[in-house]
């Protein structure tokens, strides 16, 4: 009998509560579970070669890290969760419920190792499969993007700079004016160009543009 998949919410004709994209995708995602939490070791230790400034004396140290990050990492963290999913699938299936023992690292291996095993299971007979697979997707994503965070925003395209050097050369990087920003400074050759030099530098452009296409 037909069912709707709890997850993506499509209809499914296996009658499971979730639908076979579903629970593939959702055993991808636990499988990558452990190398994502490896992966937020590296991010723990400071930053090194900066913070050449200036610092008050007698202030408190700052923190090196992101604070997601050791939330993530910690015991009510991503094993936390994982566990707190085990015991709910231990408890239905009526399995022993031994302690979790060990390192957290090595705790959310086997947590990810025995939910895989009771995949099969998850998907066709139990009601709270849209729930786990859904925060184990969640669970994914947040530690993805904290390993590999999107590209910041380039902002507005302005054309190419047209600071000249000492031998008389443009330098023709492409120039942006960054989110928030009121000035446009050139990446390559470390020109910035102030509102009131706008007017000019969009005639330099136009100029530059102009010259290149009849060439």
């Amino acid at each position: 009998m037909p069912t709707t998949c709890l997850l993506c919410e499509q209809p499914d004709e296996t009658g499971s509560y979730l639908c076979p994209g579903c629970t593939k995708a959702t055993r991808v995602r636990l499988e990558g579970l452990p190398v994502l939490y490896r992966g937020l070791r590296a991010l723990l230790a400071p930053a090194s070669g900066v913070g050449q400034g200036r610092t008050g004396k007698g202030g408190p140290a700052p923190i090196p890290v992101s604070l997601d990050i050791l939330d993530v990492r910690g015991p009510g963290g991503m094993v936390g969760l994982l566990e707190s999913w085990v015991d709910a699938v231990r408890h239905d299936r009526g399995r022993p419920e031994p302690a979790h023992t060990g390192s957290p690292e090595v705790r959310v291996g086997r947590a990810c190792g025995e939910l895989l095993r009771h995949m099969p299971w998850i998907a066709v007979s139990w009601p709270e499969a849209g729930e786990f697979a859904g925060e184990i997707r969640e669970l994914a994503r947040s530690v993805a993007s904290m390993i590999r965070p999107p590209a910041p925003e380039r902002g507005t395209r302005v054309g190419n700079c047209q600071s000249v050097d000492v031998s008389g050369t443009i330098c023709g990087a492409v120039l942006w004016l960054a989110p928030g920003e009121q000035v446009v400074h050139c990446g390559w050759c470390g020109m910035n160009w102030p509102p009131a030099t706008w007017t000019q530098l969009k005639r330099w452009i136009d100029e530059d543009v102009k010259a290149h296409s009849a060439a």
